[in-house]
């Protein structure tokens, strides 16, 4: 056993007796685990340990005009030390009132120094016997978490939008709150807005619009800060079974439910693995194309880019995805961002296992090799020295959303493949059942999983030990040699037309039958460059690439077209860069035009126009690339 491990196994099982696992689905309101009191949040001003919120009652009107919120946010707090002040996180809101009880007595509050991406503490006077705090407030029109669409913006054109992204300390922007994932709460919200808008939250959802304007949402299992989520617009739904459904603008509702018609399929798999889904029901609601992720796992309500609606249900295992993260993440989630891999490594891993369940071993393997070239690809960006390689992270000082790079997805996945493949598949399948019942509602830290694991799985097998490396999985830089290989046999076959193609061979004559988007992702990565012109035109004549309606295939193509100076396919690229906002295929294409002074300057003149359109999340990486100066 490693030196690290034993530190924190005696803390861990002293931890544990006192655990009932009831899988209730109205679970009390937890404060912040005992073991993981001593690790201390870098991205939060708050002392939880101190005191600590468990739930919100939120009163808000969203104000098109003005781009606000308005708010009374009522914090039920836990004093435990009976402390005299309480520290809560903001960033650019301003608190105007604050009062104690359901009396509103007045109390003296202070908000502290700026602190760049932070934001400011709010520090209110309490009492030993305080239960409630109400922080009256409203929001910045540039609020980091909040984007505020005209018309034009959305697919409809005739109405606004709002909608949030609260990862990873964006919470602070639009709720005063204990902004860090290490603290759940539960809460409840009433909301007022326009009443021709529909109000959707990550709670419990109305499916029509009330006359009067007026949503009031419950979320009964106790949540992290940056899980809250709203969105408001001229919003449809449908349902797709019991438990499921899908949210969109009324022009693209129908096609998002012929796209997602799987998802109950999906709900079976992962209970088949993981046991059952505790949040009740399972909605998706697919933004406007500014949203600058795929998707983002809010509980009962996964927020899901328009880029994934390829028509042909090619792009689906992102919602298996966001799905996974109600067990890994939403259920037991990491207790602050250095330990982000315990939240999207575990839920990669799991949304290959729920695609292997619905299509098989060949598709899940396809989507590991890809995912291995992301990983090796995010390693020589970063340096295979780099810290940011670790799983295990130090933010400390530095904005989270640093640390959220491909690195914490497959090398985390690839990480529990490993303890899959040491273990034995059922043994590992039966661990994970564990330990997400052990740690239902709670936060988890590096340390703690890993003395879990120990005590838990590899116990006193010392081949197996010798055989993980977890030092240098979790503490090291790159990618261990001991890391599994994958081997697609669809990919063999891929890789054979490529070779045919690069010998010589017309493009026509290629044998592409039966691909998916996933086939012509590994060919387009595996094309050489620097290819002809002529050659490209081949391509594109043969298959359509700068015309496709799958954004992960036009991604890949796009990237040739700008490296090989594909001049015919610069429309296509300026129509992509300008009518969606995800960032994970703006930085790479940026990035890309930014490597050549003709490049940087188009760059410069579509993102003149286009950034206005993007979400902060998006906005400030494209930012740093261009040496934007507005």
């Amino acid at each position: 056993m490693n030196r690290k491990l034993k530190i924190h196994i005696a803390v861990l099982v002293a931890s544990l007796m006192p655990l009932i696992s009831t899988g209730c689905l109205t679970p009390e309101p937890p404060t912040v685990d005992k073991s993981m009191e001593n690790e201390k949040d870098p991205h939060s001003f708050a002392e939880p340990e101190k005191v600590v919120v468990t739930h919100l009652d939120l009163d808000a009107k969203v104000d098109f005009d003005k781009k606000q919120i308005a708010g009374l946010a009522t914090l039920r707090i836990d004093n435990k030390t009976k402390a005299q002040k309480l520290h809560l996180d903001t960033r650019d809101l301003n608190v105007y009132r604050v009062t104690l009880g359901k009396g509103d007595t007045e109390t003296k509050f202070s908000l502290g120094d700026e602190v760049e991406f932070m934001g400011r503490p709010l520090i209110v006077d309490i009492q030993p016997d305080t239960t409630e705090v109400n922080v009256y407030y409203n929001t910045n029109p540039a609020a980091a978490a909040l984007q505020w669409l005209e018309p034009a913006q959305t697919a409809g054109g005739k109405k606004p939008f709002l909608f949030t992204q609260s990862q990873a300390i964006l919470a602070r922007t639009w709720v005063p709150c204990q902004d860090s994932p290490g603290v759940r709460m539960t809460y409840r919200a009433t909301i007022r807005t326009r009443p021709d808008l529909l109000a959707v939250m990550s709670a419990k959802n109305s499916t029509q619009k009330n006359a009067d304007g007026l949503y009031v949402f419950e979320m009964p299992q106790p949540v992290p800060s940056y899980l809250l989520a709203l969105a408001v617009g001229d919003i449809d739904f449908r349902p797709l079974g019991d438990r499921t459904g899908v949210y969109a603008e009324p022009s693209v509702v129908d096609k998002a439910a012929n796209e997602f018609a799987d998802l109950e399929k999906m709900m079976a798999a992962a209970e088949s693995l993981y046991d059952p889904y505790r949040w009740e029901r399972y909605d998706v609601i697919v933004l406007p194309p500014s949203f600058p992720f795929g998707g983002m796992e809010n509980p009962r309500l996964t927020f899901a880019t328009p880029t994934i609606l390829a028509g042909d249900r090619s792009l689906v295992s992102l919602i298996a995805h966001e799905l996974a993260h109600s067990w890994s993440g939403n259920l037991v989630t990491n207790a602050n961002w250095n330990d982000f891999w315990l939240n999207e490594g575990f839920t990669v891993y799991l949304e290959r296992r729920i695609m292997e369940a619905i299509k098989g071993r060949d598709y899940s393997e396809m989507l590991a090799q890809l995912g291995h070239q992301d990983m090796t690809g995010t390693i020589e960006e970063l340096g295979a020295d780099s810290k940011d390689t670790h799983l295990h992270l130090d933010l400390a000082g530095r904005d989270p959303d640093e640390g959220m790079t491909d690195v914490a997805y497959e090398k985390g996945y690839f990480f529990l493949r490993l303890i899959e493949e040491s273990a034995g598949r059922e043994r590992f399948d039966a661990f994970l059942r564990k330990y997400f019942d052990t740690f239902a509602f709670k936060s988890m830290t590096t340390t703690g999983f890993l003395s879990y694991l120990q005590e838990h799985l590899i116990a006193d097998d010392g081949v197996m030990e010798q055989k993980l490396q977890i030092d240098k999985w979790i503490y090291g830089a790159g990618v261990p040699a001991s890391c599994p290989k994958v081997e697609s046999k669809e990919f063999a076959k891929v890789e054979e037309q490529v070779k045919a193609w690069q010998g010589g061979a017309a493009a026509k004559e290629l044998k592409t039958a039966g691909w998916t988007s996933h086939h012509w992702l590994h060919f387009l990565r595996k094309l050489d460059d620097p290819i002809s012109q002529e050659r490209m035109a081949e391509l594109d004549a043969a298959f359509k690439f700068s015309n496709t309606g799958n954004s992960e295939i036009l991604n890949a193509w796009l990237m040739h077209a700008i490296s090989n100076k594909y001049e015919l396919a610069y429309p296509s690229l300026e129509r992509f860069l300008t009518s969606m906002g995800r960032r994970k295929f703006l930085k790479p294409l940026y990035t890309e035009l930014a490597k050549t002074p003709e490049g940087l300057e188009m760059a410069r003149e579509i993102y003149r126009k286009a950034r206005p359109t993007y979400h902060s999340v998006s906005y400030n990486t494209v930012d740093e690339i261009l040496k934007w100066k507005g």
